[in-house]
């Protein structure tokens, strides 16, 4: 075990590549594979996911934003689409952290001011009034380091005595639900994201080798073995032993 927690070492940890290629498939022909596109977005920086916009031109000669919109629809578009635009197309103050790096980057400044600021207006967004503004939630979710979003995400649970999971469960449904929740889990601990998503691929009835074969390929140059031990929590067993 290496100690990055990959299992597969690489002259390179990020290749835009294969996630171009998996995005392609997810839109090519009847139907979208929505989660497919989630598990790529969600996991990425935003400085990757622009990499994998210029690979996905490279190899396939079309613009990902524009084939995200031609296939996805309402908030779920919205909020993919805004995950795929380069900091510098929000306005200064929304970019206040992302400008001091990327969302996954833990040390970047963080504005104590905007972090409650945010929360209260998550809070406005989605608990205080009849209805979500799911804008509000896409705006600070995709514009914001991680960083910054843990704490923002402790002052919402002083706010409105629950986590904002259970708003988001609560408030929004389908794939913008799905996909919410995703970048929530993974700013807290990306490597119990995807220990989840191969528990509930492998157990029950049928394995869904997609996913799978998805999470365990990407993940092997950068954090499976990590992945691997919160699975071991998860499942009370290894990955190895379910997936034989």
């Amino acid at each position: 075990r290496d100690e990055d927690g990959s299992s597969v070492k690489s002259a390179l940890s990020f290749d835009p590549t294969p996630d171009a290629q998996v995005l392609y498939k997810a839109m090519k022909g009847f139907g979208t594979d929505e989660q497919a596109i989630i598990d790529v977005l969600t996991k990425r920086s935003n400085a990757q996911r622009q990499q994998i916009a210029r690979s996905f031109k490279e190899q396939f000669g079309k613009d990902l934003i524009t084939s995200l919109q031609s296939e996805l629809s309402g908030k779920f578009e919205r909020l993919l689409v805004a995950l795929m635009y380069p900091p510098f197309k929000y306005d200064a103050k929304e970019l206040h952290d992302a400008v001091k790096g990327e969302r996954d980057d833990p040390r970047c400044y963080v504005d104590s001011a905007l972090v409650l600021q945010d929360a209260q207006a998550l809070y406005a967004a989605g608990e205080k009034i009849r209805g979500t503004d799911e804008i509000q939630f896409i705006t600070v979710l995709c514009t914001r380091s991680a960083t910054h979003l843990l704490r923002v995400f402790d002052e919402y649970q002083k706010l409105a005595n629950k986590s904002l999971e259970d708003s988001i469960r609560s408030e929004t449904h389908g794939s913008l639900e799905d996909a919410m929740l995703a970048i929530v889990k993974c700013t807290r601990n990306i490597h119990a994201y995807f220990a989840e998503r191969l528990y509930h691929a492998l157990k029950g009835a049928g394995t869904r080798d997609g996913t799978l074969i998805r999470v365990i390929v990407s993940r092997s140059e950068i954090d499976l073995n990590l992945i691997k031990a919160e699975f071991l929590k998860i499942a009370g067993k290894s990955l190895s032993t379910m997936i034989v």
